[in-house]
C-alpha cells in the first residue's frame, strides 16, 4: 500500500523552483496551525458565529489547542529550569512528524468503518443527554480498558503499543509516541464495543474528544506537575499521577491503570494503582532502546518478535510468541509481567526496593 501524501505536501513537490521557498513557508505555517488546532477556533473569531462553540464541534475546537499549547509551555520551563534533555523529547516528537505522513487518516477511517458495521446491531441508542453521556463513557472506559489490557497482553499487539511506553521521561511528547497502526486497531476495538452497547454516533464523537483532551493531558510531566495527583481529583479520577505509574518500567508498577479518566474497570479488575511514594519511577520498557533512536523505537519489538518466532520450534509454539504476552516462551522460562511481580513479591523487602528503583 502506498503513502497517501498530503495535498499541501503535493503542492510543494508540483511548485516551479522559483516560488518553492513561499510555498514551503506556507506549508510549514499550515502544519503548525493544524498541529496547534487553531484553524477551527480562528475561522469562529472570522465568522463572529460563536453558537458554534454550543456544539460538538465547537467544543472540541476550544479545548483542541490546550493540550499543544501546555507542550510548548513545558518545554519552554523544563529548559529554563534545567530539567530537560535531548532524549525526553526527541524521539517522540519526530514520531509525530513521521506519523502525520503517514497515518493521519487511518483513524477516521476506521471509525466511520465501525460505525457503518456494528451500530446496526445495537439494541437500543443512548443519545446527547446526561444520563447517555454518563452510559457513554462506562461503556468507552470499558471498550478502553480491553484495547489498553489486550495492547499489554498480547505479543503483537504489545509491538504496536511498545513506541507509546519507549520514551525514558514523561511529559506532553509522549502523546505523539505512537507507530500509525495503533490507532486504527484502538479505533476499531474501541468504536466496535461502543457500536454494540448502544453509544450513538454522535454521543460517540463527543466523548472521543473529551477522552482525547484527557488522555493528553495525563501525560504532563514533572516540570509542570511535580505530584499530579490534582488534589481532591486523585481518588475520583486517574490523574498524571496515575498515568505515570502505567507507564513505569518497575515491575511493582507494571500493567495498571488501563482506563483513561474514569478507573471504574481497574478498580474492577485488580489493575488499579496508586503512586508509592517511596518507589522513584523509572519510565521506559524493560529492554535498552537506543537513544535518539526513531527506528529502534518504532520498530524494535517487531524485529525481537520476529526473530522469536524464526527460531522457534514448531508452528503451534511460533503462534504463541504472536498470542501469548510479552516475555512467554516456550521453553518455560517465562519473563512476564505477572511472573516477574510474582517472583518480587516472594522477595524479602530490601530486595524489592532495589528491584524497584529505590
Amino acid at each position: 500500500m502506498g503513502i497517501n501524501i498530503p495535498d499541501a505536501a503535493k503542492a510543494i513537490l508540483e511548485t516551479p523552483p522559483g516560488r518553492a521557498a513561499i510555498d514551503i513557508w506556507g506549508w510549514i505555517r499550515d502544519q503548525l496551525t493544524d498541529f496547534f488546532g487553531l484553524a477551527p477556533t480562528l475561522a469562529m473569531f472570522a465568522s463572529g458565529d460563536y453558537h458554534k462553540l454550543l456544539t460538538v464541534d465547537g467544543f472540541g475546537s476550544v479545548v483542541a489547542p490546550i493540550v499543544p499549547l501546555l507542550l510548548v509551555f513545558e518545554l519552554v520551563r523544563g529548559v529554563g529550569l534545567r530539567r530537560t534533555k535531548r532524549e525526553d523529547y526527541q524521539v517522540p516528537l519526530l514520531e509525530l512528524i513521521l506519523n502525520r505522513f503517514i497515518g493521519s487518516f487511518l483513524a477516521i477511517a476506521m471509525v466511520s468503518f465501525c460505525i457503518g458495521l456494528f451500530n446496526r446491531f445495537a439494541p437500543f441508542q443512548a443519545g446527547l443527554s446526561w444520563y447517555g453521556l454518563l452510559y457513554g463513557y462506562v461503556v468507552w472506559e470499558l471498550a478502553h480498558f480491553v484495547y489498553h489490557f489486550l495492547a499489554h497482553k498480547v505479543r503483537l499487539l504489545w509491538c504496536l503499543h511498545s513506541t507509546h511506553h519507549a520514551p525514558v521521561a514523561m511529559n506532553l511528547s509522549v502523546n505523539y509516541a505512537h507507530i500509525f497502526l495503533e490507532g486504527p486497531y484502538a479505533d476499531f476495538v474501541r468504536t466496535s464495543i461502543c457500536m454494540l452497547l448502544g453509544v450513538s454516533p454522535p454521543l460517540l464523537v463527543l466523548i472521543m474528544i473529551i477522552d482525547s483532551f484527557w488522555g493528553q493531558l495525563i501525560h504532563l510531566g514533572e516540570n509542570v506537575l511535580p505530584a499530579g495527583k490534582l488534589g481532591v481529583f486523585y481518588r475520583v479520577v486517574l490523574t498524571p499521577s496515575h498515568h505515570r505509574v502505567h507507564h513505569a518500567r518497575n515491575v511493582l508498577y507494571m500493567d495498571t491503570n488501563f482506563c483513561n479518566l474514569l478507573p471504574i474497570w481497574d478498580r474492577l479488575f485488580g489493575t488499579y494503582m496508586e503512586v508509592h511514594e517511596d518507589i522513584r519511577i523509572e519510565y521506559g520498557i524493560t529492554r535498552p532502546v537506543r537513544r535518539y533512536s526513531v527506528l529502534d523505537a518504532y520498530l524494535g519489538e517487531f524485529w525481537l518478535l520476529g526473530r522469536d518466532v524464526w527460531c522457534a520450534p514448531g508452528l503451534r509454539n511460533k503462534l504463541l510468541y504472536l498470542l501469548m504476552p510479552p516475555g512467554w516462551s516456550h521453553d518455560g522460562n517465562h519473563h512476564t509481567a505477572k511472573a516477574a511481580k510474582a517472583a518480587l513479591l516472594t522477595q524479602p523487602r530490601s530486595a524489592t526496593q532495589v528491584e524497584a528503583g529505590i
